[in-house]
C-alpha cells in the first residue's frame, strides 16, 4: 500500500512541481519543468511556499526532499524568458505583482526558516536560484555529474534569493567572490571538498534513492528532537554566536521538548530495549 499523509497537499495550478511519498513520513518535491532545465516561473515560487508551509504543519511528515525531473538539470534558476518580459514591461500587472519571491525565497526554500529538514537531491545543473535552493537545504546528495554556480552577473542580475551571504558563510569570501563574480562553476567533487554537499551519489540514477535513505535515518528519530536539533544548528549558522544560539534554542524549545510525548517514548523504549514508536510532533 502506498503511504500518504493524513491531510491533502495544496494545489499546484502551474504543474511546476510534483509531490510524492517515497517512504513513510517523507515528502519528495520534484521540479517538473524538464524542457526548461527546471527553471521556475515567478508564480510557482508562491505555490512552493504553500507546499513547504503545509509540510511543516502536516503531522505525518518529518523530512522533505527536493529534486529536478530528468537527468540534465536540478534547477537552472529563474525562468529568464519570463523575467525579460516582466522587466521589459510586456507582462500584465498581475504577473509583475508575482515577480517577487515569498519570504521563504526561491522555490519556497532558499530563505526558508521552517521547522522540519529539507534535503536536496541534485540530479544535474544547480545554477542561480537552483544553487540558492541547495545552499539553504539541511543536507545535500549530488549526482556525480552535478554542477553548481551563480551565473546571475553574466545576465545583468545578482543572486538575490539569499545565496550570497550563505555561500560566504559556508566557503569564505575569496571562493564565494570567485563563484559569484566570475561565473565559476563547481563540480560535485569540488562542492564536496568545500563542504557544500554531504555526499556524491553512486550514479545519477541513484541520487534520489540515496537521498531517501538519508531522509529515512532522520525520519526514524524523534520528530521533536529533530525539530529542536535543527533549530539549534540553524540559530548558530544565522547568528554565529555559540552561546547565543544555545541560549535561544533552550529558551524556545527546551521546556516544550521535556514536556512532550516523544521524550517519554524514547526513554521508555531505551529502558525496555525496544524500538520507539514516535507520535507526531506538537512543537
Amino acid at each position: 500500500m502506498t503511504w500518504t499523509p493524513s491531510t491533502p497537499p495544496p494545489a499546484i495550478p502551474s504543474s511546476s512541481f510534483a509531490l510524492s511519498y517515497p517512504a513513510p513520513h517523507i515528502l519528495l518535491v520534484t521540479i517538473t519543468r524538464e524542457k526548461a532545465m527546471n527553471s521556475i516561473p515567478s508564480f510557482a515560487h508562491w505555490e512552493a511556499d504553500d507546499v513547504f508551509r503545509w509540510f511543516d504543519d502536516e503531522p505525518d511528515l518529518r523530512v522533505a526532499i527536493i529534486t529536478g525531473a530528468g537527468t540534465r538539470s536540478f534547477c537552472a534558476g529563474q525562468d529568464l524568458i519570463e523575467q525579460g518580459h516582466i522587466k521589459g514591461g510586456k507582462a500584465s500587472s498581475s504577473d509583475r505583482a508575482l515577480a517577487t519571491h515569498p519570504a521563504s525565497g526561491f522555490a519556497g526554500v532558499s530563505r526558508r526558516v521552517g521547522k522540519k529538514p529539507v534535503l536536496a537531491a541534485v540530479n544535474g545543473w544547480a545554477l542561480g536560484g537552483g544553487f540558492e535552493i541547495v545552499l539553504n537545504c539541511d543536507m545535500v546528495v549530488a549526482a556525480p555529474t552535478a554542477k553548481f554556480g551563480l551565473p546571475e552577473a553574466l545576465r545583468g542580475l545578482y543572486a538575490a534569493a539569499g545565496g550570497l551571504p550563505r555561500i560566504v558563510r559556508n566557503v569564505g569570501i575569496p571562493l564565494a567572490s570567485e563563484i559569484a563574480m566570475t561565473g565559476r562553476q563547481l563540480t560535485a567533487e569540488e562542492a564536496l571538498r568545500f563542504n557544500l554537499i554531504n555526499r556524491i551519489a553512486q550514479s545519477q540514477a541513484t541520487v534520489v534513492s540515496e537521498a531517501v535513505e538519508l531522509a529515512q535515518k532522520i525520519a526514524a528519530l524523534s520528530p521533536d528532537a529533530v525539530i529542536v536539533t535543527r533549530a539549534g544548528l540553524r540559530e548558530a549558522w544565522e547568528t554565529a554566536s555559540v552561546e547565543g544560539a544555545a541560549r535561544v534554542t533552550s529558551e524556545q524549545y527546551g521546556a516544550k521538548l521535556m514536556k512532550g510525548d516523544n521524550i517519554r517514548i524514547g526513554l521508555a523504549a531505551f529502558a525496555q530495549k525496544k524500538q520507539p514508536k514516535w507520535v507526531p510532533s506538537k512543537l
